[in-house]
């Protein structure tokens, strides 16, 4: 019997050293750097509401120390009392009342006795009141403490996921030919280069606006607030802070620092925003475009509003 032998003609086995294609490792790495910014915000909002519980925290401490000063006095008040009535002193023995025999000492005693049990009972139900509050906020600083600890481990591992996800972005740009490579960056961090659209005419709106475009060209950072360097929500909140308004450092967090503005009615200075759930925000600055800190391919830069899953928008000032 004749054996049948499959012979492959023109079919080469890929090189080890084969670079990647340009088009696979561009998408490769924007979802990788969409990826890594996602987490940054995360860990940016992480932040804020650290800093806020740290707020939090501090004051239910002075607050708590207040109520043990408090209860550590009263504590003395009624050891005093439990002293008192064990040496003796207390007028509320049956005996002082009943073995007077003028009515007019048996009454004053009876009354005596009456006023000063009821003293200590006021004294026994505001010490137990007062000690309540005490639990009350131990209890409450107790769980800010372990908040803080759960915000930090949260960080931490959103940090792990950004040093990750920009570490695999880096090797595979990394793989690319230096020409290609060189390309790749010339193409990632061009914007709009066209005329740019007349400054508004709030003061407040100017200034964060002018701010903004004078950082076009400069680096992404995860994290950064400037000056050489910005993330999306530390680049708008570097501007309007230029403009006298305080913004958090976190692009979810942002949404709640302004009026909510629809698409139609978007003004040079209102906040935009990106993806669900919010992770990315920009700067609208008039014509349909916005300036934005984008990922660490392109920088700073002015591009088309909707370049990427706009969700909405707010005013700030």
């Amino acid at each position: 019997m004749t054996a049948l032998v499959t012979v492959g003609i023109g079919l080469a086995a890929p090189s080890a050293d084969a670079k990647p294609d340009l088009k696979t490792v561009k998408k490769q790495v924007q979802s990788l750097d969409r990826q890594a910014e996602a987490a940054s915000e995360r860990f940016n909002a992480a932040n804020v509401r650290l800093a806020a519980t740290k707020m939090r925290l501090s004051a239910l401490n002075a607050d708590l120390g207040r109520q043990q000063r408090l209860v550590d006095d009263m504590r003395e008040q009624v050891a005093a009392l439990v002293v008192d009535q064990y040496q003796g002193n207390a007028l509320s023995t049956t005996s002082q009342v009943v073995l007077s025999s003028n009515p007019d000492k048996f009454l004053d005693n009876l009354s005596a006795v009456s006023a000063y049990n009821n003293q200590r009972g006021q004294v026994m139900k505001e010490f137990s009141a007062q000690l309540s509050r005490l639990y009350l906020r131990k209890h409450a600083v107790k769980a800010e403490a372990r908040h803080i600890a759960k915000l930090k481990a949260q960080m931490a591992q959103e940090k792990a996921q950004i040093d990750k996800k920009a570490a695999k972005a880096h090797r595979l740009l990394d793989s690319l030919q230096p020409a290609v490579r060189a390309s790749y960056y010339r193409t990632a961090a061009k914007g709009y280069t066209g005329p740019l659209p007349a400054p508004p005419s709030n003061p407040r709106a100017a200034t964060a606006v002018k701010f903004a475009l004078a950082q076009v060209g400069k680096a992404y950072s995860y994290g950064a607030s400037g000056p050489n360097a910005y993330d999306c929500s530390g680049l708008t909140m570097a501007a309007w802070g230029a403009a006298g308004v305080s913004l958090p450092h976190s692009s979810s967090a942002q949404t709640g620092s302004g009026a909510r503005v629809s698409e139609s009615d978007l003004e040079p200075g209102d906040l935009v925003f990106y993806y669900s759930p919010v992770s990315h925000v920009g700067m609208y600055i008039g014509n349909g475009l916005i300036v934005n800190a984008e990922n660490p391919s392109s920088g700073v830069r002015v591009q088309p509003l909707h370049s990427m899953p706009y969700v909405g928008a707010v005013r700030p000032g």
